[in-house]
């Protein structure tokens, strides 16, 4: 959430945020014309409290005749009070919901750009592999060994479900521990929080109400299905004041995550868009003036992940159009799939700077004596697993239909160096 100060004294900056996010500008018309009218209404209603007051204490001190009229005017006072504070209240939930529709200003060193088409690529890692043979999708791949199962998946659950079967279920669970074990080395402390979260956290973290036509509602509990680790991570720390000397803190969870993925490319083959999947998350509360570098160091401890697999990957800096509603700034990383010839999104990793503990109310103290500020919050995919799975199975696969088991992964599956 953008401080409101920030917005009623630099429109200029938000405006032009709006502009290059894509957003309507009407946004900031709106809050800045309510805006006006709730200080309007405040000013009033401060002003009659001070005569009120002083009223009251003239009061008593009146004759009979005078001391009707006082009254008389204390009533009127009272009740234009009462008006005011009213709407000074309705404007107050006016101008807090225009605000959770603003998304974050980006950073200086984020492209200015409409689309994806206008992301950067900053890194490359690897080469794309060149076959001998015909590679397989892997869908075809999944299907020819048995491992992934599209039709009782649908049966199950409906399109865009899926069930590991065999060597399928035990990679997915080795590549799990992998990343777990992984970011534990670099220092990121593991935790298993709920799957399903309250309305509170997914206002804390940015997804409602941009995002909530495309998470899973239990509509009778007023629960929402974990859409992402970073919502019940981040939330952890809700209501919450830091000392100084507690941060940086670093997390790193397993859940299973749960999308609509409304409207968007429902028809997709195999398991790059679906609907529930597993991720690996990485999430920082880290002191506002290193929050840039923490992310630099955030891609890393995720790039490692593809490292150690031996993947080919490329990283790219998202421009201003394709930028995450909260995030202030946004590197993807994109693991080649060589079967359907596709670079795949397997993490955003992501400066929220103070947007998301505004929200969450997550405060540090600078020192014992100062007032407390607000935290900047981190968070990568650390990795996803969907889409990696599609990469290594297309990467990895062998004239004969076999698919070679990473060296990392292969502790993991009891030593075991093919799936067949």
């Amino acid at each position: 959430m953008l401080d409101i100060a920030l917005i009623r004294n630099n429109p200029g900056l938000v405006r032009t945020s709006l502009k290059n996010r894509g957003y309507p500008e009407d946004l900031l018309d709106e809050f800045l014309r309510v805006d006006a009218e709730w200080r309007k209404m405040v000013d009033e209603s401060n002003r009659l409290k001070k005569v009120r007051n002083s009223v009251a204490d003239e009061i008593p001190k009146l004759r009979d005749d005078e001391k009707k009229n006082k009254i008389d005017e204390m009533k009127r006072i009272v009740e234009r009070i009462k008006e005011l504070d009213t709407r000074i209240s309705e404007l107050e939930n006016v101008r807090n919901e225009i605000v959770l529709n603003m998304p974050n200003i980006p950073h200086d060193s984020v492209p200015v750009g409409r689309s994806s088409e206008d992301n950067i690529t900053v890194k490359e890692f690897g080469k794309p592999r060149v076959f001998d043979f015909p590679p397989k999708t892997h869908f075809e791949i999944g299907e020819d060994l048995d491992i992934i199962d599209f039709t009782r998946g649908a049966k199950i659950a409906g399109s865009g479900f899926y069930v590991m079967k065999g060597d399928g279920a035990r990679l997915e669970r080795a590549l799990i521990n992998y990343m777990l074990d992984v970011h534990r080395e670099q220092g990121y402390l593991e935790v298993f929080p709920p799957a399903v979260v309250n309305r509170q956290a997914v206002i804390g973290t940015g997804q409602y109400p941009k995002l909530k036509d495309d998470m899973y509602w239990i509509e009778r509990d007023d629960l929402w299905l974990n859409p992402t680790a970073e919502v019940p991570v981040t939330n952890l720390h809700m209501d919450e004041i830091f000392d100084k000397k507690d941060l940086p803190i670093y997390y790193t969870a397993y859940l299973p995550s749960f999308r609509r993925e409304a409207g968007r490319h429902a028809d997709t083959r195999g398991i790059v868009r679906v609907h529930q999947f597993n991720k690996v998350e990485l999430v920082k509360f880290v002191l506002p003036e290193k929050s840039f570098d923490e992310l630099e160091s955030l891609l890393l401890d995720a790039e490692a992940i593809l490292q150690g697999l031996e993947l080919p990957y490329r990283v790219k800096l998202l421009c201003t159009g394709d930028l995450g509603f909260a995030s202030a700034k946004t590197y993807d990383i994109e693991a080649h799939a060589p079967g359907i010839n596709l670079w795949l999104e397997v993490s955003s990793c992501s400066c929220f700077t103070d947007f998301q503990a505004r929200r969450a109310r997550i405060k540090y103290r600078p020192e014992p004596h100062l007032k407390s500020e607000f935290v900047h919050t981190l968070n990568g995919s650390g990795i996803a697993l969907p889409r990696t799975v599609a990469s290594l199975l297309e990467n990895y696969q062998n004239r004969d239909g076999t698919v070679t088991i990473p060296k990392v992964l292969r502790p993991y599956m009891q030593g075991q160096e093919l799936i067949e």
